[in-house]
């Protein structure tokens, strides 16, 4: 298991958990990101700057340290 933010580019995950507060939980849930799901990681900048991804279709973009807080696991 490890972070969205430590994805690597085009790598698809499943959503384990969040560690944050409800108030996280919440604003991601609206974007659809929640337990159970999968989420591909599309783009990020290297050092800073929000990271690209898609769940259900979409395209989202996310903090890095929110991303940080997203724990998924990978496929092999």
């Amino acid at each position: 298991m490890i972070s969205l933010a430590d994805m690597k580019v085009n790598q698809i995950g499943t959503v384990i958990r969040v560690d944050g507060g409800a108030g996280l939980a919440k604003r991601l849930e609206a974007m659809g990101i929640r337990e159970g799901k999968n989420i591909t990681k599309l783009n990020c900048m290297m050092m800073r700057g929000p990271i690209i991804v898609k769940i259900n279709g979409c395209q989202v973009a996310l903090g890095r340290g929110m991303a940080k807080k997203i724990m998924v696991e990978v496929g092999t």
